[in-house]
């Protein structure tokens, strides 16, 4: 017969970190994926034939995505930035493409804070 260990519980304050320890640049990348991840959802882009669109849903988390990528530019340097705003423009440019009635050019999702976006 074999000696059976109960299962241990994970130590939880080893697995998680102080969010005073986590960078920045971290936080705002991080919640710049999320609203990149959230508005392709909401775009129908998440997989073929995604049959979900929500266009108002989307156009607040691009919106959202473009303040932040917008305001934190200069302080997570071009090097977290640049990977950031070609996302963007993509989802703003596919924003543009699912509209049945396109926005103007600069009143799209996120252009009072990029201008505007072109194919």
């Amino acid at each position: 017969m074999t000696d059976a260990t109960p299962p241990t519980t994970p130590d939880y304050d080893t697995l998680t970190r102080d969010i005073a320890e986590v960078p920045a640049v971290e936080v705002i990348t991080t919640v710049a994926v999320h609203l990149l991840s959230a508005a392709a959802v909401n775009l129908g882009l998440d997989k073929p034939d995604s049959e979900h669109k929500d266009l108002d849903e989307a156009r607040k988390l691009i919106t959202a995505l473009a303040g932040l990528v917008t305001a934190s530019a200069t302080e997570i340097s071009s090097f977290h930035a640049a990977p950031l705003r070609d996302g963007l423009k993509s989802l703003q440019l596919a924003f543009r493409e699912a509209s049945i009635v396109p926005d103007e050019p600069g009143q799209g999702p996120g252009e009072k804070f990029t201008g505007p976006v072109y194919a």
